[in-house]
């Protein structure tokens, strides 16, 4: 790292001084206005040392294609970080998805090769693991309760199995939805213990809110707080608000908790790795 860039002070939105060596990295998206990850990946490459800035590009569906060929062609760019509604749709136009791009059924970054090969995967889950394991928690061995399979649960519960817990139960309002993740599951973890159930926490030691119940004030609780044991540890993957009222009635019953805006973070660093980017801090 140069000494200009040990010069300038880690302001946040601020990218790298840029040069005609930066590395370029772009999320697309429709909308794209609300991204908060330009953010969040400029300060993950400054702590890297890296020469890096990721921008947002609006693309919309009718365009997804010749986007992703056009940036192919640009030799200095390194990753793509996809948001909604594309995650789905990408994976017919790039090269090569990987394990958990393909069990989830939905790609969230791409790197682009030397050779303008595309490869993705999916960090959603591993997001919120890394999270977890920052903070100490383990999921080896524990019951799990997850609410919620779609896009955001069916990637936690792929990347919860794939820590070992004792048992996983799902629940979704969607019974094909449900039915299909619970299949996806036992294939790919055919020793686990997969069940489907009540949204009951009782007697689960890890609970997980996939669902955006809870974005709203006049939301019902996703589970019941009152049957958590307060040796728990309680989950939720929405980031507005940024404490959410089923973590804040699990706090103050003693759990454990964790906010969506770990998983996002660890989310971060996941795919700064998957893009080569730097150094890990």
């Amino acid at each position: 790292m140069s000494d200009m860039t040990q010069a300038i002070p880690d302001i946040p939105g601020l990218p790298l001084p840029l040069s005609g060596e930066t590395r370029l990295h772009v999320i697309i998206g429709d909308p794209i206005a609300q991204a908060g990850s330009p953010r969040l990946f400029n300060q993950a490459f400054r702590r890297r040392g890296a020469g890096a800035v990721l921008v947002p590009l609006h693309v919309r569906s009718e365009h997804l294609s010749q986007a992703l060929a056009a940036l192919r062609h640009f030799g200095n760019v390194d990753g793509i970080v996809v948001t909604v509604p594309h995650k789905i749709a990408v994976m017919e136009l790039i090269d090569e998805v990987r394990d958990s791009g393909r069990r989830i059924g939905a790609v969230n970054a791409i790197r682009r090769l030397p050779d303008g090969r595309l490869v993705g995967d999916n960090f959603d889950g591993k997001g919120c693991i890394r999270g977890l394991s920052a903070a100490g928690h383990g999921i080896q061995g524990k019951s799990v309760l997850i609410v919620g399979g779609g896009g955001a649960g069916r990637a936690v519960a792929h990347a919860m199995a794939d820590e070992g817990p004792s048992r996983l139960r799902l629940f979704d309002i969607d019974s094909t939805r449900q039915a299909e993740l619970v299949a996806s599951l036992a294939q790919a973890h055919p020793g686990l213990v997969v069940e489907v159930g009540a949204a009951d926490p009782q007697g689960f030691d890890v609970v997980v809110n996939c669902t955006p119940l809870g974005m709203q004030a006049s939301d019902p609780y996703p589970v019941d707080p009152e049957r958590i044991s307060p040796s728990a540890l309680v989950v939720d993957v929405i980031l507005k608000p940024a404490i959410s009222p089923l973590l804040e009635a699990a706090a103050k019953r003693g759990c454990a908790t964790q906010p969506g805006i770990r998983m996002l973070e660890g989310q971060v660093e996941a795919i700064c790795d998957f893009f080569g980017v730097g150094m890990p801090a």
